[in-house]
C-alpha cells in the first residue's frame, strides 16, 4: 500500500544535521525538476522581498521565511516526518510510533511537496516555504512542472498495492493516477455528522479533516495492515470503527469514499 499525504506550512524552524543532498532523496528520478524549483526558490528568496512575499502568499511579517529559503542549499537537514509539523503530523505522532510502525511509515508513506515533488518520511530535508500554488521565477505553474515527471515515479512507487490518496486538492492536481492504477487508489473526505432539529446533516470539515486523516494513517501504522487490493483497503478503514461511505465512481477514476465522524 501507497498513502500519499499532503504537506504542511508548519514546519520545524530548523534542522539539526547534514546538508541538503538532492542524491539522497528518494525517487532520484525527480532530481533534475527538484533542482530546478530549488534554484528559483533560493534565487527568489534572494531578491526582492515584496515580490517573493507575493509569489509565496506570503504577508509582511513573513521576511524571515524568505532568508530560509535563501539558504536552503547550505541549510541543516532532518527526516521530512520532523520538519512537518502541521495538524495532520500532529495527529499522526510519527515519534511516539513503535518501531515497527515507523518503518512502514517509511517505506508507505509519500508526502507531497512543491519543491520536492514527493518524499518519503525519512529524507532529510530541511525547512522550506513553497506551497504548490507558488509562483516562482522562470518556473510556470508548479502542478504542471511536477505533472512531467510524478506520473512514472509514482505509478512506480505504487508498484501492485493499492493507494490511499489524502491529498487536498491542490496537490493532486500535480497529479492524478491514471487507467488501472486509478481503480486501485482509494480517495477520502472527512465528514462531520451532528444532529440540526432533529436531523442527522453532514458537513465537510478542514481543520478537522487535517487531524482526521493523521489519526487514520497512524490507526493502519498501528494495525500493520497490509491490504493488497482497493476493496481490502476499504474493509481495512471498516476494521478500524471507521464509518465509510462509498460515493458512485465513474469507471477508470479512483475510489471516492467519506468518512464520517460524529467528534471532531
Amino acid at each position: 500500500m501507497l498513502i500519499l499525504l499532503p504537506p504542511s506550512e508548519g514546519k520545524a524552524d530548523a534542522g539539526a544535521g547534514r546538508r541538503l543532498d538532492l542524491a539522497r532523496l528518494s525517487l532520484p528520478e525527480l532530481n533534475p525538476v527538484r533542482q530546478e524549483v530549488l534554484a528559483a526558490l533560493v534565487a527568489l528568496g534572494a531578491g526582492p522581498p515584496e515580490a517573493a512575499l507575493a509569489a509565496l502568499g506570503l504577508g509582511p511579517g513573513q521576511h524571515g521565511e524568505l532568508r530560509r529559503n535563501a539558504r536552503l542549499e547550505r541549510a541543516a537537514t532532518a527526516p521530512a516526518g520532523r520538519i512537518y509539523t502541521g495538524v495532520l503530523y500532529e495527529a499522526l505522532d510519527l515519534a511516539t510510533l513503535p518501531p515497527a510502525a515507523q518503518r512502514a511509515a517509511g517505506r508507505q508513506v509519500l508526502v507531497s511537496s512543491g519543491l520536492w515533488g514527493a518524499v518519503r518520511l525519512t529524507d532529510r530535508i530541511p525547512p522550506y516555504r513553497c506551497p504548490i500554488g507558488a509562483r516562482l521565477p522562470g518556473t510556470g505553474a508548479l502542478p504542471a512542472v511536477w505533472r512531467r515527471v510524478l506520473g512514472p515515479a509514482l505509478t512506480a512507487a505504487a508498484g501492485a498495492g493499492p493507494v490511499l490518496d489524502l491529498r487536498s486538492g491542490a496537490y493532486a492536481a500535480a497529479w492524478s493516477p491514471r487507467g488501472e492504477l486509478a481503480v486501485r487508489t482509494v480517495t477520502v473526505r472527512v465528514l462531520h455528522e451532528r444532529e440540526v432539529d432533529g436531523v442527522p446533516v453532514r458537513t465537510v470539515v478542514s481543520h478537522f479533516n487535517k487531524a482526521t486523516k493523521g489519526r487514520l494513517v497512524r490507526d493502519l501504522l498501528l494495525a500493520g495492515a497490509r491490504p493488497r487490493t482497493a476493496d481490502a483497503l476499504v474493509t481495512a478503514l471498516r476494521d478500524l470503527k471507521y464509518t465509510v461511505c462509498e460515493q458512485p465512481t465513474p469507471p477508470g477514476r479512483a475510489r471516492q469514499v467519506d468518512l464520517v465522524v460524529s467528534e471532531l
